[in-house]
């Protein structure tokens, strides 16, 4: 349990809430084995934290936010409660335009918005090499999303503090081991209960 931070108050009991991921490699956790990854660590805190949640891991290795976009309605199939959009690192290794990208998570948000599930979406940062211009212009595709959405939580770099360190990274250096995954879980881990105080209390049922 993290310290520093306040009990959640349990949930009724009745069907978990269902939390959607939507995301790539590093949502599907890439080189870790079943229940390593993010989405296995996040349900495992807010179990932790008396919130009775399940995560619904929609994350597809080598994704593009065009790829989310594409299969939005599949992953909705499970009828979620509220979702995490965490897409666009792929975009980048692509060399995809940030234009792209924007009307694909905008597609993507308004999809959620329209059916009344609320979302969180996770920023991402551009590699270094790919030059100042583009990394501006990758950036604020998701600091103008956010800001145009209120109602969407904004939590603005998936790899905040795992990033970039080999010690929380696989040998690629892009996804995290075991001890990333967690940290970056724990690091999720307020905006995704932030995130789950929006979800109405008549939807588990």
């Amino acid at each position: 349990m993290l310290a520093g931070t306040k009990q959640a108050k349990a949930q009724p009991s009745g069907r978990p809430i269902r939390l959607l991921m939507l995301g790539d490699s590093i949502t599907a956790g890439y080189g870790l084995a079943r229940g390593e990854g993010p989405p296995a660590r996040i349900e495992a805190l807010l179990r932790e934290r008396g919130r009775n949640v399940t995560l619904q891991d929609a994350g597809v290795s080598g994704d593009t936010t065009a790829g989310g976009r594409a299969r939005l309605e599949w992953a909705l199939a499970d009828k979620p409660d509220a979702a995490i959009v965490a897409l666009g690192g792929n975009d980048a290794l692509r060399g995809l335009t940030p234009a792209q990208m924007r009307a694909n998570l905008t597609a993507i948000l308004d999809g959620l918005a329209a059916r009344n599930i609320p979302a969180l979406l996770a920023g991402m940062m551009a590699p270094p090499n790919l030059g100042a211009d583009y990394g501006r212009e990758f950036a604020a595709v998701f600091t103008d999303l956010a800001a145009a959405r209120p109602q969407v939580v904004f939590y603005p770099f998936l790899l905040e503090g795992v990033a970039g360190d080999p010690a929380l990274n696989q040998s690629d250096r892009i996804h995290p081991n075991p001890r990333g995954a967690q940290i970056l879980a724990e690091r999720m881990l307020p905006a995704i209960e932030t995130l789950l105080d929006r979800v109405p209390a008549s939807a588990p049922g």
